[in-house]
């Protein structure tokens, strides 16, 4: 049967069908709302993406208040977390074109801290609830599908979510032991929102689940890729394989150190990969290296800059690097510079509809 909606040409991608062009996704309203960008480029030309998931965290002893702030002409706010061992507070600022938030004070400062988030960490419940994965599916309808996810895996989420990069690696050279307990909650946090997300594919199709890890190698090194990461890749997919659900782990950084560790692991496809020139990894190498994954590439945000030209020659060189294989789609998955986005959207969906 002809592909005839974004959500079949998107799900022709995932599962290895042949597909009539490369998608172009965006994440659900990233860089305008979809009907703003849709009366601009066509609804036939853009599917979605939107970030849902199968959990819920509940935590009766601990608790977070959240304060509005203002740091000169700076919006932002504040977030404390109490616990019956103490508190913890961070401090973010937001981006007045684009929105989104810079942590200027993480929650963990000292190692004494990481007994206060341990007694958070021990005190959640991880619920089944797909109630935000059934509206996805009901509000996208053909437009697009929806991203579950889990959770970032444990050094991930410290070093983006809790303590800052550097205090983390100072931490776990002065204070290994209780850095690697907050290791172990996390995991244990993780392989209880594994088994939410097996059940909610028994009662909801899924069509790949995703990892939001931001994984770039200089932040995490091999070492570390390879101790904290790919095991729990690993785990989920080996959980989801009688289903055929591929898992999806969001990689937008440099990777060129980590290309065989990923290529080893069970990831079936990258997350906003993004190549040259932004960063190190090409469409081309990466289909040549991990013959079975699937590439959502993000369209690299400094070209949304470039003249209209520009950004089509971009996207048909990166089509060019192997379009045929119905194994890529391009998408929006990290931040485009305000307003470019009416001169870089119809640019794109030109090159893709030429071929």
């Amino acid at each position: 049967m002809p592909i005839t909606t974004m959500r079949e040409r998107m799900l022709a991608v995932v599962r290895g069908d042949p597909v009539d062009r490369v998608p172009f996704v965006q994440y659900d309203n990233n860089a305008a709302p979809n009907e703003e960008i849709w009366r601009e480029i066509g609804r036939e030309n853009m599917g979605l993406l939107r970030w849902c998931a199968a959990h819920r965290y509940d935590h009766p002893n601990c608790r977070f208040e959240y304060e509005e702030i203002l740091q000169g002409r700076l919006k932002g706010y504040r977030r404390t977390l109490i616990t019956p061992k103490g508190t913890l507070t961070e401090q973010k600022l937001l981006d007045p074109a684009l929105g989104s938030a810079a942590t200027r004070q993480h929650f963990i400062r000292k190692p004494e801290d990481y007994a206060v988030l341990l007694a958070y960490l021990r005190d959640i419940r991880v619920s089944e609830d797909i109630s935000s994965v059934l509206s996805a599916v009901r509000d996208l309808e053909d437009d697009g599908l929806p991203l579950v996810a889990v959770a970032r895996t444990p050094y991930q989420q410290l070093w983006i979510e809790w303590v800052c990069i550097e205090d983390l690696c100072f931490h776990l050279a002065d204070c290994p032991e209780i850095v690697e307990e907050c290791i172990a909650a996390l995991a244990d946090i993780e392989r209880r929102i594994f088994e939410t997300v097996l059940s909610a594919a028994r009662k909801i199709a899924l069509p790949f689940v995703d990892f939001p890890d931001n994984i770039t190698a200089p932040v995490i090194g091999e070492r570390y890729f390879r101790r904290y990461c790919v095991p729990l890749y690993n785990e989920l997919a080996g959980l989801l394989s009688d289903r055929s659900i591929p898992v999806v782990v969001h990689m937008d950084g440099d990777l060129k150190p980590l290309w065989q560790a990923i290529g080893e692991s069970e990831v079936a496809g990258l997350d906003s990969l993004s190549p040259p020139p932004d960063n190190d990894t090409s469409v081309a190498q990466a289909l040549a290296m991990w013959p079975r994954m699937r590439l959502f590439i993000n369209f690299p945000s400094s070209v949304h800059l470039a003249s209209p030209e520009a950004v089509y020659r971009a996207t048909r060189e990166l089509l060019s690097q192997d379009a045929a294989s119905g194994r890529i789609w391009i998408q929006i998955s990290e931040n485009v510079p305000p307003g470019r986005w009416r001169a870089s959207y119809p640019a794109i969906v030109r090159a893709i509809r030429e071929g």
